[in-house]
């Protein structure tokens, strides 16, 4: 595997713990972008996170130590999709995650819109069959189809309810979707945390534990960015009001694994960088670090 120089790895640490065989943890770089429907822009999102990842602290004070120095992070080379689309590019993606897994590499995939995940979860299901998956979302992404094409983005979970268990399927922050996705969510089992549930207390006080009780021991979190408020991530394709915090994420996290749950894999998808906003570039880049360091935490 072909990793980058120190000056354009995550966290910009240096070779001795940032190389293949050094690194527990590898950066997988999908910057893929084909059927973006509202604003464009996340091809670039992987770069900006990377570059980002450069200005965020190694020490996390809530773990107290610096995971990056512990573990090692590998930073791949970005995957050219030159002339690959649809199902040739996710399995561009799949085969470089499945070899990364059969190494025992703990994989952070970055995307790219959030068509890409349906690749490493797939590959994290064949090493992990009894996994969840926790998506953090502002849409459902349960389309059929969507502006003819079944790769949509707006398609992605539609994809993985065809060969994963959709009881095993977890969402969170969900506040837009057509009618079609939610009769699919009730007739098919998929546990969804709705925003408007949150906020007007559907699922009580304790709706994280409730959340953390659907989920299996291990779980894959694929985390499309638009889960957020608008007024903390507004360099996403497609931005909805009413949206989560940071901290809402990390007390998710955390419930994970204080349950003595296991976060095996992630990836995180929609960053469309906007020059001259660069505070949503470190969000994303704390946000992988942080979630890092939850998924190493020792119990």
């Amino acid at each position: 595997m072909i990793t980058l120089p120190e000056e354009s790895n995550f966290l910009a640490i240096e070779e001795k713990v940032s190389t293949y065989s050094t690194s527990k943890i590898v950066i997988v770089q999908a910057p893929y972008e084909h059927t973006v429907s509202y604003g464009g822009g996340a091809a670039l999102g992987p770069k900006e996170i990377v570059n980002a990842s450069a200005y965020v602290e190694f020490y996390d004070d809530e773990f107290d130590k610096e995971l990056c120095f512990e573990k090692g992070i590998a930073t791949l080379e970005p995957i050219d999709f030159q002339g690959k689309v649809d199902a040739a590019a996710l399995e561009l993606i799949y085969n470089q995650i499945s070899t990364l897994l059969s190494d025992d590499k703990f994989v952070v995939t970055l995307g790219g819109e959030h068509t890409i995940s349906s690749a490493p979860i797939k590959a994290h299901y064949e090493k992990y069959p009894n996994m969840s998956v926790l998506q953090f979302d502002a849409h459902s992404d349960l389309r059929e189809s969507y502006q003819d094409s079944i790769y949509s983005h707006a398609s992605i979970m539609a994809r993985v309810a065809e060969f994963f268990p959709n009881e095993h399927i977890t969402q969170v922050g969900i506040r837009a979707q057509c009618i079609e996705e939610a009769m699919f969510i009730k007739e098919n089992n998929i546990n969804t945390f709705y925003a408007s549930g949150i906020r007007t207390g559907k699922y009580g006080n304790d709706w994280i534990k409730k959340l953390v009780d659907t989920l299996a021991d291990e779980v894959y979190i694929t985390f499309d960015v638009d889960a957020f408020d608008p007024a903390i991530m507004p360099t996403t394709g497609t931005p909805e009001p009413d949206g989560m915090t940071y901290q809402d994420a990390l007390n998710i996290f955390r419930a994970i694994r204080i349950a003595g749950k296991k976060i095996i894999g992630f990836d995180v998808v929609e960053l469309a960088p906007v020059e001259g906003i660069n505070h949503t570039n470190l969000t994303c880049a704390r946000l992988v670090y942080k979630l890092l360091n939850y998924a190493f935490y020792d119990l």
